[in-house]
């Protein structure tokens, strides 16, 4: 191989391993919420995930950086997995994991928002234009999925839609706090602290609506996916993400999560896809890249002298 040519990009297969844990992460939420119910499965995988990355954080020699940040950590831990969780795995009973993906992929677009409200992040012309073009494909996708009429099972599809959008602002919220308050912090030190948190927040709930019946194995064994895989090493893989390719190409990965996704609900659970969803979701990357700004339209100025 010529050393003078550039080497090829080392963290692409975890870029495609990470958006292919967490497009699997909406199967198994769906899994778990039929059998567990919405506020058992968050319960659960967030649990999970506590164990599993707690070890790792003592092995790092993490534990007194938590202990002396416990309660900022925890507090993220409510607003970034607790509720989000929650309102993931409810609205997943009436929406497909297609749609509750897509609807995901709209994290970015609630953080350059929220860091603009709150933290006066004031987003330039093209960031600014991909705000409204987000939020514009938001709503086409809602207005065409979301009644409010009850199914046969007493759900509706617009509490489900309404309630992956909330989830989406808990996500940017917890990012404009995380940047004011605890930058700094080790990666492993918000991520496990942030799951134990999450976890004694959702343990009363947990046991108050555990389910009666016996549950199958098959879904045992997707919280316990979801807990190890699909959050503790989605994590680890995240945060090493970051530091191979940088945050502008780890937060991308947002957007091939849906095709992922997409893929194992139709393979596995024959969920339809529309072309009108696939034009949605277009509409919202494009206006989530440019608010995020991974990619600017040209100035005025940079035409001139091109």
């Amino acid at each position: 191989m010529n050393p003078a040519l550039p080497r090829p990009a080392s963290w692409i297969p975890e870029f495609v391993a990470l958006a292919a844990i967490w497009g699997a992460s909406f199967l198994f939420m769906r899994i778990g919420t039929v059998a567990f119910g919405p506020v058992a499965t968050a319960g659960l995988r967030v649990g999970i995930a506590a164990v599993f990355l707690l070890p790792i954080l003592v092995a790092r020699g993490h534990a007194a950086t938590l202990r002396q940040h416990w309660k900022l950590v925890f507090l993220v831990g409510i607003s970034n997995s607790a509720m989000p969780f929650v309102c993931l795995t409810f609205a997943l009973q009436s929406i497909t994991i297609g749609l509750s993906s897509l609807l995901n992929a709209t994290v970015p677009l609630f953080g350059a928002a929220i860091a603009w409200t709150w933290l006066k992040d004031r987003p330039s012309g093209s960031r600014m234009l991909g705000l409204v073009i987000g939020f514009v494909g938001v709503g086409m996708l809602a207005w065409d999925k979301a009644s409010f009429r009850p199914d046969a099972s007493g759900l509706s599809s617009g509490w489900g839609v309404l309630a992956c959008l909330f989830a989406c602002l808990c996500y940017g919220v917890s990012a404009s706090f995380t940047k004011r308050y605890m930058a700094g912090l080790p990666s492993l030190v918000s991520s496990t602290g942030s799951q134990l948190g999450a976890a004694l927040a959702l343990a009363p709930l947990t046991w108050w609506f555990w389910p009666p019946q016996p549950v199958p194995m098959a879904a045992w064994g997707a919280v316990l996916a979801l807990g190890v895989v699909c959050t503790g090493l989605a994590y680890i893989l995240f945060f090493r993400l970051i530091e191979r390719a940088g945050p502008a190409k780890a937060l991308s990965v947002t957007f091939a999560i849906p095709v992922f996704a997409i893929l194992y609900g139709v393979v596995l659970l024959g969920e339809v896809v529309t072309p009108w969803m696939l034009v949605c979701g277009l509409v919202i990357v494009v206006g989530t890249t440019l608010s995020t700004g991974m990619w600017r339209l040209p100035t005025a100025r940079q035409k001139l002298s091109s």
